[in-house]
């Protein structure tokens, strides 16, 4: 796939799905610990959501970093909006900022779950 197309797939992902990470693994099988915390996070709050393995293909590893203008994986998006790597979502779980995005976004959740 050229660069472009790679965008593009991404593009398609991330609209696809209320929810999408990007993450090394999956989210039954989380292959680093930055991962994992935001699955867990995800799972925790009851959330639905599309899980890509960026092992799978360097072209997507590497394709989802120029496409957020972020460095690292894993990266969360919440209805097509770019929320950020595991210490942003983590602080914003936290603070509970997460979950009112969920609920503002409309976005299915545990709302009971409010921190952790």
């Amino acid at each position: 796939m050229s660069e472009q197309d790679v965008q593009d797939w991404i593009g398609k992902q991330v609209a696809a799905s209320d929810v999408v990470l990007f993450m090394k693994g999956t989210k039954d099988m989380p292959q680093c610990g930055f991962s994992m915390q935001v699955a867990q996070i995800l799972n925790h709050l009851g959330v639905d959501f599309k899980d890509i393995n960026v092992l799978d293909d360097m072209s997507v590893r590497e394709g989802v970093k120029t496409y957020s203008n972020w460095p690292t994986v894993p990266q969360l998006y919440v209805k097509g909006e770019f929320v950020g790597g595991c210490d942003i979502v983590r602080e914003m779980f936290q603070a509970g900022e997460l979950q009112e995005m969920l609920n503002t976004k409309g976005v299915t959740n545990n709302a009971q779950t409010q921190t952790a």
